[in-house]
């Protein structure tokens, strides 16, 4: 089993560096490094592998791995030497403000996908809090609501729960008949009391946490689990992902 996973490690590796992905199509390098397997040209299968494999395995102990293991080698060849279609052979590359940009393989060249045009996408954690970020710059609190849960929106605490303007946070939902309509209304967020906050008595704090988070994004580890996600910035801080309707939102920070 650890050689079956070693050699499998091997061939994605192979995937993102061989020559032979320029040269023809990713659904032929594998047939080609199948036959080899299968017919025991081990050397040739060998240089099918990217320069960081060879690195992580020498031409000897890959040919040991073989011999030593032809009933999993042969069991790999089968399995590979038929893919259902081409697969789709992507790359991420990280700039300097942390927004990670996704590049597809596509007729022998590197092309963007369409999230790179996505300025305020939601499609993952990092992105949704790149987009936070640019929209919180820009001062477009009506985008920056695209990010806030429903909940919250509700003015029920979290990310907008403190933008509210002689309200405390839940009091609509308890109300009855036209009182309680109005009290819901009070508490509902909207993108000009997010200005009225981020921009009166929460600006410097916005701002510290802002800066905090932008210091941090470039090289954070975003944790996910389920529908849920975190990310540490600065002094203890954590920002707070949300999956809801598909879609990334941030609940806390």
């Amino acid at each position: 089993m650890r050689f079956r996973l070693a050699l499998v490690a091997l061939l994605l590796l192979s995937a993102c560096g061989s020559g032979a992905y320029v040269q023809q199509g990713p659904s032929d390098a594998l047939r080609a490094y199948a036959r080899a397997l299968q017919e025991g040209r081990v050397d040739e299968a060998y240089r099918l592998l990217s320069d960081e494999a060879r690195r992580s395995m020498s031409l000897e102990a890959f040919r040991r791995a073989v011999k030593e293991n032809p009933e999993d080698v042969q069991e790999i060849g089968r399995a590979i030497a038929r893919p259902a279609a081409d697969p789709v052979v992507t790359a991420t590359v990280t700039v300097p403000n942390g927004e990670e940009i996704e590049l597809v393989f596509e007729g022998g060249k590197w092309r963007l996908d369409a999230a790179a045009v996505d300025l305020y996408g939601q499609s993952t954690p990092r992105q949704a809090l790149v987009g936070f970020l640019r929209a919180f710059e820009r001062k477009r609190y009506d985008v920056i609501l695209r990010y806030v849960p429903d909940a919250e929106k509700e003015g029920l605490g979290g990310l907008g729960g403190g933008a509210g303007e002689g309200s405390a946070p839940g009091e609509g939902a308890a109300g009855e008949g036209a009182a309680g309509s109005k009290r819901a209304d009070a508490a509902q967020l909207t993108p000009a009391k997010l200005k009225a906050a981020w921009e009166g008595a929460q600006k410097e704090q916005m701002q510290r946490i802002v800066q905090a988070i932008k210091a941090a994004l470039p090289t954070a580890t975003i944790e996910e689990t389920g529908d849920s996600a975190s990310m540490a910035y600065g002094a203890g801080g954590t920002v707070a992902f949300l999956r809801e309707h598909g879609v990334w939102k941030i609940r806390d920070f």
